[in-house]
């Protein structure tokens, strides 16, 4: 199971991001564990300034804006 972070105030492209990663998530059949992180503190723990932020694993792979379905799919592939 992929433990997956989205990190925003909770905004809409955040919400946006969290439902891109569910679809692609369920369309490539990976197990998800999704948390989304609105504290400010914590967001800039992670080292990001601009979001929404993605953490996949432990590992940021995306922040500022809405990331495309095709890098979400690639990145819970991995």
């Amino acid at each position: 199971m992929k433990n997956v972070k989205v990190l925003g105030s909770g905004c809409k492209r955040c919400e946006a991001t969290a439902n891109m990663v569910r679809a692609e998530a369920d369309k490539l059949g990976i197990a998800i564990e999704l948390e989304k992180i609105t504290d400010f503190v914590a967001i800039a723990g992670f080292g990001i300034v601009s979001t929404p932020g993605l953490v996949i694993d432990g590992k940021v792979v995306h922040a500022g804006g809405v990331p495309k379905p095709e890098d979400v799919a690639k990145w819970l592939a991995a």
